[in-house]
């Protein structure tokens, strides 16, 4: 199975460390934050990994090249050096390499941010068995933006809680039914089948080749079965090291349980 883990982000909520370093390699646990995730991708069974680049490329770069022979799958680099695409763009740019010959195969997006205990090999079992185009980890967390399902578990839109801002799909018929729908937060993990490739070369025509994952789902809420995956929140962990209290709590989290993270 392939992988894609979007390590290009800027990473400004962790300044000054990301003034001279990539989030991507910030310690969390003994290791860098990017080994984290790769080492739960391969113990799912992710057998070649795809890896976005940009601020600091050079460091992921480097450090890759060095544990090339401790990592028990192939690793690509797909470099937006120039440019950072943003999510959507992202997967867009790394086609070449999660694109499949099978096109039913699903790759799996992992930010590189994200240190959870997910089980990910019951996420691909559902995505596989509820025939989802895409499949994204979603709980009831406390965030302002959340994405809209029916009760079917299926995507409709999205809302700004703080603000009232609703982007609902196009099969919505009147916004404000968005209201009624569940309100779950992504949670920075989804599973995607080639299908969205082709979507996703349409979308850029309009929105340019840097563009968020999240505004194209919503505009292919009508084309796409875009399905929540909602475990049970006490089952698993989850942290975005991504800002300086969160990155402290994870870290608080391994060091408590003295585990080896994986």
């Amino acid at each position: 199975m392939k992988a894609l883990v979007f390590a290009a982000g800027i990473g400004s909520r962790l300044r000054p460390y990301t003034d001279k370093h990539t989030k991507a390699l910030v310690d969390v646990g003994g290791k860098p934050m990017l080994r984290n995730v790769i080492d739960r991708l391969t113990a799912a069974g992710v057998d070649d990994i795809t890896v976005n680049v940009h601020h600091f490329a050079g460091q992921i770069k480097d450090y890759l090249s060095s544990v090339k022979s401790e990592i028990p799958a192939e690793i690509h680099i797909s470099d937006e050096s120039e440019c950072l695409l943003d999510t959507g763009g992202g997967i867009l740019r790394a086609r070449k390499y999660l694109d499949s010959i099978k096109t039913d195969e699903p790759f799996i997006v992992h930010n590189a941010d994200i240190l959870s205990t997910v089980d990910l090999q019951e996420m691909i079992t559902h995505h596989t068995d509820t025939g989802a185009d895409a499949t994204l980890l979603v709980c009831d967390r406390d965030t302002s933006r959340k994405l809209a399902f029916d009760h079917s578990g299926r995507m409709h839109g999205w809302m700004n809680l703080g603000t009232g801002e609703i982007k609902a799909g196009p099969s919505v018929e009147n916004p404000g039914d968005i209201t009624k729908m569940h309100m779950l937060a992504f949670g920075g993990i989804h599973i995607l089948t080639p299908k969205v490739f082709p979507l996703l070369e349409k979308f850029a025509h309009t929105a340019g080749d840097k563009f968020s994952i999240i505004p194209f789902y919503i505009n292919c809420t009508d084309l796409l079965d875009i399905r929540a995956y909602c475990p049970a929140r006490d089952s698993y962990s989850w942290y975005d090291i991504g800002k300086p209290e969160t990155l402290e709590k994870a870290r608080q989290w391994l060091a408590a349980r003295n585990i080896h993270f994986l």
